[in-house]
C-alpha cells in the first residue's frame, strides 16, 4: 500500500513489520532498530548478506548518545553542520544496538534523514529505524514509491509516499580511526564539503569480505542489463553494432542508429541535477529490453566523483 499515513506506518513498525520510508537520498526499508526480529526481516526481504551492516536513522543529533559512545568531537561538529542531511557517521555503538545491525562489528552507521515525513515518523516512535535502500540486494536504488512497489509488491505492507527523493544518491559515510576521519562511502554530500571541516579525508571505500559500512562491495547499484562505463561513448558504441543499446549521458545526446534509448541526466551540466536523476534514469533504461547500457564517465569532482563511483560498481561483472 502506497500511503502518506504515519498512523499506518507506526502500527506496522510497532508490530515488527517492515515499512518503506522516503528520505532525501533514496527510499529505505525500515524496521525497529532495537528488534532483532524486525531487523532480520529487512535482511530477508532484501536478500542482503548478514555481513553487510545497516544504517540506523535517528530523529535528531541529540539522540546520538543513546546509541553511540566515545564519540569524537569532530563527529559532533559534522552532525551539527550536516544533520538533518545525507551524512552518515560510523561510531562506536552502545550495547542497546543488536550486533546484527552492525554485522557483528563494534561500530554503528547512523544519521538523521532530511525528509519531513520520515522525521515526523521518527518523532512519534520510541525507537530508531534501520533503513537500508528499499531494493533487492545489489540492484538499482529506489528514488520513488513506485520503484519500491515494483520491487516488492505487497511484500511491503506500507510504502510511505514522500514523493521523489531530492538528492537521489545514498548518504556519504565518514568514520574515525584514532580520531582520524575516514571516508567509507561516496554519497550525496560531496567529499569536498566534508573536508572543509575535517581536512583531507583518508579513503577506504571498498571491502568485499567484511565491509565496515554499507555500500563498500565492488558490485552494487546494478541494473539487470549489462552495463559499461566509458570515457568515450561514441567510440564504445562500435563494439555493439547490431545490438539494442541504451545510453546514460551527462548533458548531450548522441546520434547513432543503433541507440534505442538515451537518458540525459542534466542538459545544463548540473551535477546536483544529474545525481538526483541517476537512479530513476537507470530504472528506465533497465526496463527497455536492451542488450547493453553504456554510461558516460562524469567529471571526477564533487558529485561527479560520487556518480562515477556508483556507475563503476553498477558496471562490475558478477
Amino acid at each position: 500500500m502506497i500511503t502518506d499515513s504515519l498512523d499506518k506506518a507506526i502500527q506496522a513498525l510497532t508490530n515488527d513489520e517492515v515499512v518503506a520510508i522516503p528520505t532525501e537520498t533514496v527510499y529505505g526499508l525500515s524496521a525497529n532498530a532495537y528488534s532483532e526480529r524486525a531487523v532480520k526481516k529487512v535482511f530477508d526481504l532484501k536478500k542482503r548478506p548478514l555481513l553487510n551492516p545497516l544504517i540506523v536513522h535517528i530523529k535528531s543529533a541529540s539522540y546520538l548518545t543513546e546509541i553511540a559512545q566515545n564519540i569524537p568531537d569532530m563527529a559532533f561538529e559534522l552532525a551539527e553542520k550536516f544533520w538533518p542531511g545525507p551524512l552518515t557517521l560510523l561510531l562506536e555503538k552502545q550495547s542497546i544496538v543488536s550486533d546484527m545491525v552492525t554485522a557483528n562489528k563494534a561500530k554503528l552507521a547512523v544519521r538523521v534523514p532530511d525528509h519531513p515525513l520520515t522525521l515526523g515518523l521518527l518523532e512519534r516512535l520510541p525507537f530508531p529505524l534501520v533503513a537500508p535502500s528499499a531494493n533487492p540486494f545489489g540492484s538499482i536504488s529506489p528514488t520513488s514509491p513506485e520503484h519500491v512497489h515494483r520491487y516488492f509488491g505487497n511484500s511491503v505492507e506500507v510504502i510511505l509516499d514522500g514523493g521523489e527523493c531530492k538528492k537521489g544518491i545514498e548518504s556519504t559515510i565518514v568514520g574515525f580511526d584514532n580520531h582520524q576521519p575516514i571516508l567509507y562511502r561516496l554519497g550525496s554530500l560531496p567529499q569536498e564539503e566534508i573536508e572543509k571541516i575535517t581536512g583531507k579525508l583518508l579513503t577506504n571505500t571498498t571491502n568485499n569480505q567484511s565491509p565496515d559500512a554499507p555500500g563498500m562491495l565492488s558490485r552494487h547499484y546494478a541494473p539487470d542489463t549489462t552495463t559499461y562505463l566509458t570515457d568515450n561513448v561514441s567510440n564504445f558504441i562500435k563494439n555493439f553494432e547490431g545490438k539494442r543499446i541504451g545510453l546514460l549521458l551527462f548533458k548531450n545526446r548522441i546520434q547513432n542508429t543503433f541507440v534505442c534509448h538515451q537518458e540525459v541526466l542534466s542538459a545544463l551540466a548540473d551535477l546536483d541535477e544529474a545525481a538526483k536523476n541517476l537512479y530513476a534514469a537507470l530504472h528506465r533504461l533497465d526496463s527497455q529490453n536492451l542488450d547493453v547500457i553504456i554510461a558516460e564517465r562524469f567529471p571526477d569532482t564533487g558529485l561527479g566523483k560520487t556518480i562515477n563511483d556508483k556507475l563503476e560498481r553498477a558496471s562490475k561483472r558478477p
